[in-house]
This record gives C-alpha cells, sequence and structure tokens, in this order.
C-alpha cells in the first residue's frame, strides 16, 4: 500500500519530525528538502529510508540544533565556515551569497565548511549552482568505512563527491557517488529487505568477503570501487573536506560517545566555477555537441537523466509513500 503525497506536503511533513525533535526551524526547511527531494527524484536510499537516522540523531545530542553557521571572506575566491555542528546545508545556505559574488567577481570560488554534518544525498549542493549555469563540484568525508590500499583497519569513509555541468538547454548534467561501490543506505535498504550484496563490495569484521550487508553492519568494511583508483579518490576527498577545511578527519568520529548519532562529523568543499570566464560563450554549444557524440556512441543516457525523469513524474503524480514509511513519520509526532 502507498500513499501519494505532494513535494510540498511531503516536505513540511519531513519539517514537522524535524522541529518535533528539536531542530531549530530554519534549519529543519533547509534539510527537508534534501530527504523530500531524494524520494521524489527516486534516490530512496537517501530518502525517508534516513528519518529514522535523524530523529535518533537529533535526540542523541551530537547534533547542534540550533547551529549558526560562521561564515568568513578569507581571500578573494574563498570562503571558510564553521556550522557550528550543525547540518551542511545549513552552512552552505548562509554561505551561498557571498560564494556567488565571488565566482561572479572572480569566475572560480571556493567554501570549506567544517564542524559540519551531512546525512543526505549529496547532489542537491551542486544542481543549485548548475541551474545558474556554473559548474559546481564538491566533497565530503565521512567516519572511516572503508579498507584501502591493503590496509588492516577502515580509516577512509565512503567519501562521496558530486559534480554538476550546466546546458544550454535542459536539465543540468549532474552525478553523485561514493568512493565506496555502494553507499551506506543501500546497505541498510539491502538488509531491510534481505538482499544479498554484490560479491567484491564489502568484507566482514574479520575481513572476510561477505555478500551479507548485515555483516557489514555488524563491524565490516567497505572496499573501495576500482580497487586502488577508488582508494585514492577518497584520499582526495579526505584531503580537500577535512585537512583543507580544518575539519575532522574520518577516524576523529566521536560518535561512539553519542549513542544513537548517525551523522558524520566531518568537513566539505565546494568548488564553483563560471565557465563562460574561459571557455567563452560557446561553452554550452561545445557542451552539447561532447552530448550528441556520446548519444551517437551509443551512450543510453546522461548522468542525472533517470533522477530528472522521475522528478518529472513525481511532480506530475505526487510522490508514492509507503505506509511503513508515512506510519513511522506519523509515529514520530506521536
Amino acid at each position: 500500500m502507498t500513499r501519494t503525497m505532494s513535494f510540498d506536503e511531503l516536505t513540511q511533513l519531513i519539517e514537522r519530525v524535524f522541529v518535533r525533535y528539536g531542530l531549530e526551524a530554519r534549519s529543519a526547511s533547509l534539510v527537508a528538502p534534501v530527504v523530500a527531494g531524494a524520494e521524489r527524484d527516486g534516490s530512496h536510499s537517501h530518502g525517508l529510508a534516513r528519518m529514522a537516522g535523524y530523529v535518533s540523531t537529533l535526540k542523541s545530542g551530537w547534533v547542534n540544533l540550533s547551529a549558526t553557521p560562521r561564515v568568513a571572506d578569507v581571500a578573494p575566491s574563498l570562503v571558510l565556515t564553521d556550522a557550528d555542528n550543525g547540518f551542511a546545508q545549513i552552512a552552505l545556505a548562509d554561505s551561498r551569497q557571498l560564494l556567488l559574488k565571488k565566482v561572479r567577481e572572480q569566475g572560480v570560488a571556493a567554501v570549506a565548511i567544517k564542524n559540519s554534518h551531512h546525512f543526505g544525498a549529496l547532489w542537491p549542493d551542486v544542481e543549485i549552482f548548475a541551474e545558474e549555469k556554473l559548474i559546481a563540484l564538491t566533497t565530503i568525508n565521512t567516519r572511516s568505512y572503508m579498507i584501502v590500499w591493503d590496509g588492516k583497519r577502515r580509516i577512509l569513509g565512503t567519501n562521496p563527491m558530486a559534480f554538476a555541468c550546466p546546458r544550454g538547454n535542459g536539465n543540468p548534467v549532474v552525478w553523485d557517488q561514493a568512493s565506496s561501490p555502494i553507499s551506506q543506505g543501500d546497505v541498510l535498504l539491502a538488509s531491510r529487505d534481505k538482499r544479498a550484496l554484490p560479491p567484491g563490495f564489502v568484507v566482514d569484521a574479520e575481513g572476510k568477503a561477505s555478500v551479507d550487508p548485515d555483516a557489514f553492519l555488524g563491524g565490516g568494511a567497505f572496499l573501495p570501487f576500482g580497487g586502488h583508483k577508488g582508494a585514492s579518490i577518497a584520499f582526495l576527498v579526505e584531503i580537500l573536506s577535512a585537512a583543507v577545511t580544518g575539519g575532522r578527519f574520518g577516524f576523529d568520529d566521536r560518535v561512539a560517545d553519542y549513542p544513537g548519532g548517525k551523522t558524520s562529523h566531518a568537513g566539505q568543499f565546494v568548488l564553483v566555477l563560471n565557465p563562460l570566464i574561459t571557455a567563452g560563450p560557446d561553452f554550452f554549444d561545445r557542451v552539447e555537441d561532447l552530448i550528441a557524440h556520446l548519444k551517437a556512441s551509443g551512450a543510453k543516457r546522461l548522468p542525472g537523466d533517470r533522477r530528472y525523469e522521475q522528478r518529472r513524474r513525481s511532480l506530475a503524480e505526487g510522490i508514492r509513500v509507503s505506509s511503513e514509511h508515512y506510519d513511522t513519520m506519523i509515529s514520530f509526532l506521536a
């Protein structure tokens, strides 16, 4: 059984849950659309399936529920923002005006966010810039989940990155991927559905290869996608998101001191570029030429196409919310 809700209805319901558990209203209004947007666009591993984790985190004291980010103008093309132990989406929103001002003046700018928590999809953080005809790249590091370079214990996180390229017409090309073969959210869904994972994705607590999602959740670890190449990308993300920002490395995570906390207390790096300054007005035509060649080669779809198609359907027909998820949300408000 499913219930059909509009995007606004689902967002408002999620906001109510967040506020019910103490999150300041403005912060709730910025984080809730990310969760609702993931559900709308078919990214279920980062949608309502994560609400129990959000609620548990809000109750744990791990996140500052009334965070006030501190935005500092530290260089002509650089913003440094302390998220005040709050959610990264609030810090990015508060940094956005200064970041865009610098991009328009300098052609390129970055924001380094530290002392932040990120628990949702990453593509919303870059898509908003592509909609303004800017290129954007972002990275976040997470607590240690992954064994790399023949290591014996987890040091690096799943360490995702997202990239957005604007187009002259049509939706931007946007991808969002972890440095592990799948995200932790995907493992949680597999555990819930009693599904095996593909071989080569995880090891158990003893370092033995496994396809059991519960073996990972019981103290196991991810392996990087693409072997040593994925490990190198995870290292890059750790440097940009933690070392450059001044945030915590994944192995410095202290969530164990806050029973119920689920989010990673880490950092985020966002780089934004105005391609018209470097490539000139024919930038968009050249992007379309590249895309045309990709399609002529047999490429069936671009990154983000499936998400945009699901979004179109959801906005036209409503978002289908399972009875299980809806009942859980209502129970949170009881």
